[in-house]
């Protein structure tokens, strides 16, 4: 049984601890999904605006070449070569180079290749190194590659700065890393390959552009080209490296760890099928929503602890006095009942307490009437059964029939008195205890009676197991199930009704059995004659021939308890069966 004082804690956890924390998970995880969808708009929107500047930052360095087209003594060279170019004004043509160089700032050096002359020559630092002859230079790969497609340029991954020249120009200090964008130069009538400019573009420019995308340290961005090649990265060890085989995945198919929101943009232009990538961590992204949360977790916490702690208080003070009027209670069903109550309370529990009192006090009077009124009905009945045969009379004129009939000289007329003598002096002992085998005596003493009645035609048979003939029982408590017998078998015509009558100990009961195959009854009636007999004494009415059953099944419970009693059956309308039970210990049934 759970206490006032459980329940009451029950109450608090159940309509405000645990709303509240439900409150808290339903404000997260709304937070959590409504800033993650602002996020993905906001960086969604970024991208765009991002993707648009670097489509337009790569667009400008891959038509910067074209500017030199304009340049007749630089597009002679690429032409007829040096040597044949009689009209090449040297110092102007370098003067175009050199102000192309200084065009824009991140550019760190620029290589021009004559297929004509199969030689080459390079602008670092705005001065041009001398010519050097290249004759394998296009059997490099993305030159070869370049060489062999109808592309106009290509962009070679990040890579560190080379001499391409070998010149002088170019100090060995420098390793800066920078991304090559090789344009081929081909003659716009006829469509032939003229030779290469190759640009090394410093990563510091379209680098603070991808930069603007990022808010904080741990988020990181990617530029990624169509050959899955990192072209620039947060983290400045990636960049020209493949991507892993979890980045793809996470990328193209879509397939998410729990711990990263990646946002990523197909570009299109001169970058057509590169990806600009964004990676935030969720714990960044849901860092001040996790805050929020851990707050309003911390202060439930302490309110349920207050709760807690008001709780306790208030149900020391409330349950306290309850649990002493339950220990009472307790006290009284174990059997004492003269116990103290307190009624000097003006609260609800004094009033119970006053009325527990009344209570008592009237059940305690109810109690002894009705133990007296018990008594002298179990005595006024024992009279009643009694006085059916009034065994001392009739012992006195059988005494005196029995001196007739020997001096008449009829001895079977006085062995038979003698018997019903015998009946007599045991009826006399009808509110007494006796052996087991003392009341199969008597049924046997009864039956021969019955037998010189209806002659030898009586079929009986008694089956008593002799572990439990001296065994202890009350008296008279087979008599009137075979007097049933006769009653309901053979004065109504069942002459060959058999009267079985067995006893035996079946698991903690002793059993004692009356059946005959001569006579039975209904389902209902069967039904009727259960509910009269089970019915407590002195509750309701039943029929007066059915006195017998329910005076031996009263008996039973008066000495025995609630363990004890009687059973019927008909064996599905066969035959008719009284079963007694009495427990071997009847303190195990009274509990």
């Amino acid at each position: 049984m759970k206490s006032i004082q459980s329940r009451l804690f029950l109450m608090l956890l159940t309509f405000i601890i645990l709303p509240y924390f439900l409150s808290v998970l339903f404000i997260y995880g709304y937070t959590k999904n409504s800033v993650e969808q602002h996020e993905l708009e906001t960086s969604h929107e970024q991208m765009e605006k991002l993707s648009e500047e670097l489509e337009q930052y790569f667009n400008d360095l891959i038509n910067l070449p074209y500017i030199l087209y304009r340049n007749p003594d630089l597009f002679r060279i690429f032409n007829n070569g040096f040597e044949d170019s009689i009209y090449l004004d040297q110092i102007a043509m370098e003067k175009s180079i050199e102000t192309f160089y200084l065009m824009r700032k991140e550019i760190r050096q620029v290589r021009f290749y004559l297929d004509k002359d199969k030689e080459s020559f390079t602008v670092y630092n705005a001065t041009i190194s001398a010519r050097k002859s290249r004759p394998d230079l296009m059997k490099q790969e993305v030159l070869k590659k370049l060489y062999n497609s109808n592309k106009k340029f290509i962009i070679e991954p990040p890579h560190q700065i080379e001499n391409y020249n070998n010149a002088a120009i170019v100090p060995k200090s420098d390793k800066t890393v920078v991304m090559t964008i090789h344009h081929k130069v081909v003659d716009v009538l006829s469509n032939e390959f003229l030779g290469i400019i190759s640009i090394d573009i410093d990563l510091d420019a379209y680098a603070r552009i991808s930069k603007s995308l990022v808010q904080d340290n741990e988020e990181s961005v990617l530029l990624i080209n169509s050959n899955n090649r990192i072209m620039y990265a947060s983290d400045p060890s990636l960049i020209g490296e493949s991507i892993t085989r979890n980045l793809h995945k996470l990328i193209y198919e879509g397939i998410e760890t729990g711990e990263d929101i990646v946002i990523s943009k197909t570009l299109s232009g001169p970058l057509n099928q590169w990806k600009l990538v964004k990676i935030t961590p969720s714990h960044l992204l849901f860092n001040d929503v996790r805050q929020t949360t851990y707050t309003n977790i911390f202060v439930g916490i302490g309110v349920g602890f207050l709760g807690l702690l008001m709780i306790g208080i208030i149900s020391y003070k409330i349950t306290r006095p309850i649990k002493l009027l339950s220990s009472k209670v307790r006290t009284i069903e174990g059997g004492i009942i003269d116990v103290p109550f307190t009624d000097n309370r003006e609260d609800e529990i004094g009033h119970l307490e006053k009325h527990m009192k009344d209570m008592m006090n009237r059940i305690n009077l109810h109690i002894e009437r009705e133990y007296k009124l018990e008594i002298e009905n179990r005595e006024n009945q024992l009279k009643a059964l009694k006085s059916m045969v009034n065994p001392h009379f009739l012992f006195n004129a059988l005494q005196s029939i029995g001196a007739v009939a020997l001096r008449s000289d009829s001895p079977k007329v006085y062995q038979l008195v003698t018997s019903l003598s015998k009946m007599m002096r045991y009826s006399i002992r009808a509110d007494q205890w006796v052996l087991v085998r003392d009341e199969v005596d008597y049924i046997k003493t009864y039956l021969s009676l019955q037998m010189e009645r209806f002659g030898n035609n009586v079929n009986y048979s008694i089956k008593i197991n002799e572990t439990i003939l001296d065994m202890t029982i009350p008296s008279m408590i087979l008599q009137p199930l075979v007097e049933n017998f006769f009653k309901h078998c053979y004065e109504v015509g069942f002459y060959d009704a058999h009267l079985t009558i067995y006893g035996d100990i079946r698991g903690e009961f002793l059993n004692l059995v009356v059946e005959n195959d001569g006579s039975s009854m209904t389902l209902t009636e069967l039904q009727t004659l259960r509910e009269n007999i089970y019915t407590p004494p002195y509750e309701g009415t039943y029929a007066h021939e059915h006195i017998g059953l329910k005076n031996i099944h009263d008996r039973l419970v008066l000495n025995y308890g609630p363990g004890a009693g009687l059973e019927l059956d008909t064996n599905q309308g066969e035959v008719f069966l009284v079963r007694i039970f009495i427990p071997l210990d009847p303190k195990v049934t009274d509990d």
